[in-house]
């Protein structure tokens, strides 16, 4: 199965968990995208700045707060992917139902715990 991922929010800070799950999508294979505030790299995967047209995006994960995902609505809805993970602190009801309403699956969760126990 695809489960290539894009990792919104993403960060060559090693402390963010953005980065840390980069590090883990990658350990697992999983195709990984970024995009994120500064441009970088975290091991094999280029942080890009501008909002790139992915194909076949299977899930998008957010590090993003509610405030900074606004702009970030129409481009995940127009990549189609078939699911968006809301990481702990990115919560957000009235952009889960938008999803819920477009037909995308939705996890209020933690990539890097889906990954720790083969959940994702």
């Amino acid at each position: 199965m695809n489960k290539s991922t894009l990792v919104l929010g993403a960060s060559v800070n090693i402390e963010r968990y953005s980065n840390k799950a980069i590090f883990k999508l990658r350990e697992k294979g999983i195709v990984t995208y970024a995009i994120g505030v500064s441009s970088g790299n975290v091991l094999d995967v280029v942080i890009e700045t501008e909002k790139k047209e992915y194909k076949n995006i299977d899930t998008v994960t957010l590090y993003l707060n509610p405030v900074r995902q606004k702009e970030y609505y129409s481009y995940i809805l127009k990549l189609k992917p078939l699911r968006v993970i809301f990481n702990p602190g990115t919560e957000n009801t009235g952009f889960i139902k938008v999803l819920k309403e477009s037909g995308i699956e939705v996890e209020v969760a933690c990539t890097l715990v889906l990954l720790s126990i083969n959940q994702y």
